[in-house]
């Protein structure tokens, strides 16, 4: 028997939908066509199993991109000056590089992938409470202790708590969800174009291969998001510059490769 047309399947009526349902896509073929999964799995041992595959993969990634600039240091190529070049690695640094700048900027570039309402307000929140503390005279003080700047800090982040459980469960917006695969590129892209920042000379045209290495781990860092959560986006993203400060700390110097 054939179905008639107005039994099948519509995306007109909202029977299709852009959000992937079934099993989560291998990391090639995800990267094929990005689709938002409903859900991510959470915390748990399959998010654990999927992050240490990403960090393998990010690891030949990043091995063959090592041999690559050695191969081009031992031809007479220098990089351009790195402005990580300048910095001590002292302890108060590695955990700034190795903690805080996945926590800084998973939350700012990837929070946000998973296209639910409650993780878009929540990162409205913690922008809003960012930009008061920063621009205004709410954290300037001469007391040892600001306690209006700790007050700020505490209701910015009780508010962005407000709005992940007041809005959980709520599904991503259909558009996003439709536009996933073009948003994932263009966040990976942005991402990786931040750290020309790293760079104090060159032309654009020398820079651009150099943050190839923040590019690939960029979109290694958003399939563990939309999959497996924000947890593993930062965990991945802690073992990838983890592993660049010990080559940094073994080879004495900063290859292109740290975000």
């Amino acid at each position: 028997m054939t179905p008639s047309p107005s039994t099948l399947p519509s995306p007109e009526r909202g029977d299709i939908s852009p959000v992937s349902t079934g099993n989560r896509p291998p990391l090639a073929a995800f990267l094929r066509r990005p689709v938002l999964p409903e859900r991510a799995t959470g915390i748990g041992a399959q998010g654990l199993v999927g992050v240490l595959r990403l960090y393998a993969v990010d690891f030949a990634a990043m091995s063959l991109l090592g041999i690559l600039a050695m191969a081009a240091l031992a031809a007479g190529f220098e990089f351009p000056s790195n402005s990580l070049n300048d910095i001590a690695l002292t302890p108060m640094v590695i955990a700034a590089i190795v903690l805080g700048a996945p926590l800084l900027e998973e939350t700012a570039f990837r929070s946000w992938l998973s296209g639910r309402p409650g993780h878009w307000l929540a990162l409205g929140v913690l922008a809003a409470g960012f930009i008061l503390l920063t621009q205004t005279d709410i954290a300037r003080s001469d007391a040892p202790v600001n306690v209006k700047a700790i007050g700020g800090a505490l209701l910015t982040g009780a508010g962005a708590v407000a709005a992940l459980y007041t809005l959980r469960g709520r599904a991503p917006f259909r558009w996003f969800a439709a536009a996933f695969p073009v948003v994932f590129w263009l966040v990976t892209l942005a991402f990786a174009l931040v750290h020309l920042a790293n760079y104090t000379e060159g032309t654009l045209l020398i820079l651009l291969p150099l943050v190839i290495p923040q590019f690939i781990a960029g979109a290694l860092f958003g399939y563990a998001r939309v999959h497996y959560g924000l947890w593993a986006a930062m965990l991945l993203h802690a073992m990838h510059n983890g592993t660049a400060v010990a080559l940094v700390l073994v080879l004495g110097e900063m290859l292109p490769g740290a975000g």
